[in-house]
C-alpha cells in the first residue's frame, strides 16, 4: 500500500445509542415516498451527515455510531425500499435510481442544501449513481467516505449465499429467500465479520428480527438481484468519480473477504489521489458494528485531510 495511506489503530468499541431494534424503531418517523412508507430518523444539530446502509438488514448498523457522530452534526438516517423498517413491496423492481430517487427526497423534506455521506456495502453504489447524476441534484454533496462496498464488481466476491438468491431464476430465489433459516443467515455473517468481532447473540437476534420485519426475508433475493446489476453501470460510474470535484475515500475493514483489501486496492489504482483509511487487520465487511471507535477515526482524519486541502 501507498505510504500516504492511513492504518487506523483500533481503539475501545462504543455503546449503541439504542438499546436494540426495537428502540431504534420507535424513536424513528416515516417519509411518504411514492406510495410507499420510508423509515427514517434525524439526531444532533449542525451540518448535515446521511448515515447510507448495506444489505441486507438498515440503518441499525450506524447505531453504535451515532452517539458520536450527532455530537457534531445533524445525521440522518433512513432505511431504503425493501430493507428494515421501510415498506416492502413483494411486486417491485428495485434499482439504484429509485433508491437516489429516495435520497433525494429525504434531502427535500429536510429542506437540505447540503450534505455530507457516509455509505456502506450496497449504498455505495447508490451514491455512485448520484455522483454520476450529480449536475442534475438540487443540492451540493459536501464529501463522500465509502466504507467496504463492492465498487468494482471486477474484484468483488460476493457471498454463496448472494448467487444463491440472487442469480438464480425467481421462483428459485423467492422459494430459497422463503425457506432461508436463521441459522444460514448467521454462518453466512460469521464468515464476513473479523474473527475476534464476531455477531454477538443480542446482535443476531437484532439482525434477524430486523430482517423479518414486514415479511422483507422474502425478498431478499429481490434486492440482492441489484448487487448483479451493477456490471451495467461500471463504467460510467467509474468515469464519474474521475472526474467529480467531491472529495472522497475509502475506509477499509481489511479481513472483509467481499470487499476488504483487495477492494482497496482496486481502488488506489483507479484513484490514485485519494486515500484509502484501513482499520486494524482483522476488521471485516461491518467496521461499524465491529469498531466503531476506528471508523470515527477514520473518518475525522478524512476530514481532517479534507480542511488541509482547502
Amino acid at each position: 500500500m501507498k505510504q500516504s495511506n492511513n492504518w487506523v489503530q483500533r481503539g475501545n468499541d462504543m455503546e449503541g445509542f439504542f438499546k436494540n431494534s426495537i428502540e431504534f424503531k420507535e424513536n424513528g418517523q416515516y417519509l411518504k415516498f411514492k406510495n410507499h412508507c420510508i423509515f427514517y430518523n434525524k439526531i444532533g444539530k449542525g451540518e448535515t451527515l446521511l448515515l447510507l446502509h448495506g444489505y441486507p438488514f438498515n440503518s441499525y448498523d450506524w447505531n453504535w455510531l451515532l452517539k458520536d457522530l450527532s455530537k457534531n452534526y445533524q445525521v440522518i438516517y433512513f432505511d431504503f425500499l425493501g430493507m428494515g423498517f421501510s415498506d416492502k413491496p413483494k411486486e417491485h423492481r428495485y434499482s439504484f435510481e429509485e433508491y437516489v430517487d429516495i435520497v433525494k427526497e429525504i434531502v427535500k423534506a429536510n429542506q437540505l442544501q447540503s450534505v455530507r455521506i457516509l455509505a456502506h456495502d450496497l449504498a455505495v453504489s447508490v451514491v455512485q449513481e448520484l455522483i454520476a447524476v450529480e449536475k442534475t441534484l438540487d443540492f451540493e454533496i459536501v464529501s463522500v467516505a465509502f466504507m467496504n462496498g463492492g465498487l468494482f464488481t471486477d474484484v468483488y466476491k460476493p457471498r454463496l449465499i448472494q448467487r444463491l438468491l440472487s442469480q438464480s431464476p425467481n421462483w428459485m430465489g423467492k422459494w430459497i429467500s422463503n425457506k432461508m433459516s436463521r441459522k444460514a443467515v448467521e454462518s453466512s455473517l460469521f464468515r464476513v465479520f473479523g474473527p475476534q468481532t464476531q455477531p454477538n447473540l443480542d446482535l443476531l437476534e437484532n439482525y434477524w428480527t430486523i430482517l423479518n420485519y414486514n415479511d422483507g426475508k422474502q425478498i431478499t433475493y429481490l434486492i440482492g438481484r441489484m448487487v448483479f446489476e451493477k456490471v451495467k453501470y461500471q463504467t460510467r460510474w467509474i468515469d464519474a468519480l474521475k472526474t467529480t470535484k467531491i472529495p472522497f475515500c475509502y475506509i477499509c475493514g481489511p479481513f472483509d473477504p467481499n470487499s476488504g483489501t483487495h477492494m482497496a486496492k482496486r481502488f488506489l489504482n483507479e484513484y490514485p489521489n485519494r486515500k484509502v483509511y484501513f482499520l486494524s487487520d482483522q476488521i471485516g465487511h461491518w467496521p461499524q458494528v465491529e469498531s466503531p471507535s476506528e471508523v470515527m477515526t477514520a473518518y475525522q482524519l478524512f476530514l481532517k485531510d479534507i480542511d488541509q486541502k482547502k
